[in-house]
């Protein structure tokens, strides 16, 4: 069968990688495009484009890209219609996602979506649309599936987090020994334009915790010169490549651009501050249609505040530096984050077992070969 994945970020690579590699399990001979990065491309995708030159973040970074943007939208138009896949499976990414998800349902495909958009935050009226144009939607925060039903009655179906998964097969598989050094881990995100706001940010706090070494997480899709210009001068500082779990493994605690990896740290029990911070004229945008008590994913999934989150105007030295000193010097803080951790992680374990397993076998079943008994 032949399959078509688009995801566009970092997070959209590392799980649609291991739907590749679950979907090949079950479909020896699949023949699968993609949209994504290193990860999907390793499983087995041919990929069309790498996600690096895909990633906008931001609505005043989106207006300045849009050409590029809508060029994108119509090469992928193109090469679903010359290619003719079974399945066209859409990876989070909605903004792009969900258009191309409108065209390929009117064109007749089957259009299944793994990581439901967010609509809960903003934009809530795509509900509608996507209801319309989506065949199969499967979600992975334990609210969601809930939402949809009460709200829109929509049927979807939830499969747990994937990152459960990921995260206890590299535990099991891997043991790190340090020799204990203290170590904080900087996760400044994966997008150019989100590094260049957030890292220099994060390394002004590095002179006031002279006995730590701050390891700074390169993304998969920048090159280390990139970063290089950032670290010059910084004498606790170093850069590490395709090591973030590894890091997270051996970090006492870590500075976290808001998104997936404000989870992954928590899932490996590291004590986090969220940051973020964009341009004044995409928050303004923003703050006035988000409709969310928080930025990171652990305190939206637990409805509370569990890590500190510091943005905008107030993400500054003086208030990073204290919020470090918070997590890294007081036990009873640390502590309490620890045990809203293991009540994060058995809220997500609720959920069941591989999620891209799961996804998987939805899929196949989908677009898989019947078997038709003939009677008489």
């Amino acid at each position: 069968m032949k399959y078509y994945i688009i995801a566009g970020e970092a997070s959209g690579d590392l799980h649609g990688s291991n739907l590749i590699k679950e979907i090949k399990k079950l479909d020896p001979t699949a023949s699968i495009k993609a949209w994504g990065g290193d990860l999907m491309k390793d499983a087995g995708a041919s990929l069309v484009k790498h996600y690096r030159d895909l990633a906008f973040m931001g609505f005043l970074e989106v207006i300045k890209n849009l050409p590029t943007i809508l060029q994108n939208i119509r090469f992928c138009k193109q090469d679903i219609d010359a290619w003719q896949p079974d399945v066209l499976v859409l990876v989070d990414y909605p903004g792009f996602n969900l258009r191309i998800a409108e065209w390929a349902k009117k064109q007749g495909f089957k259009v299944v979506y793994y990581i439901a958009p967010q609509v809960w935050a903003w934009k809530e009226n795509r509900v509608k649309k996507m209801k319309v144009c989506i065949d199969k939607m499967f979600c992975i925060l334990p609210f969601e599936k809930e939402y949809f039903k009460n709200k829109w009655n929509w049927d979807v179906t939830y499969v747990g987090h994937p990152l459960l998964q990921v995260i206890e097969s590299f535990k099991s598989s891997n043991s790190l020994v340090t020799d204990n050094k203290k170590v904080i881990a900087l996760l400044p995100g994966s997008r150019k334009q989100e590094i260049i706001k957030m890292l220099p940010i994060m390394l002004s706090v590095t002179p006031h915790f002279p006995n730590y070494t701050f390891m700074v997480a390169q993304a998969p899709g920048q090159d280390a010169p990139f970063y290089n210009r950032f670290l010059m001068g910084y004498a606790n500082v170093a850069l590490i490549k395709n090591s973030t779990y590894d890091l997270l493994s051996i970090a006492n605690a870590a500075l976290v651009t808001s998104g997936t990896a404000t989870l992954e740290t928590a899932l490996f029990k590291v004590p986090e501050v969220v940051c973020y911070k964009t341009s004044k004229f995409s928050y303004q945008i923003a703050k006035r249609l988000v409709k969310i008590k928080f930025i990171s994913l652990v305190n939206l999934i637990m409805d509370k505040e569990i890590v500190q989150e510091i943005i905008q105007e107030n993400l500054t030295e003086q208030h990073l530096t204290t919020a470090l000193r918070g997590i890294t010097e007081n036990e009873l803080k640390r502590k309490e984050v620890m045990d809203n951790y293991q009540a994060l992680h058995e809220k997500l374990a609720a959920g069941g077992g591989d999620a891209s397993a799961k996804v998987a076998a939805e899929i196949y079943a989908m677009v898989g070969p019947k078997l038709f008994i003939h009677e008489g």
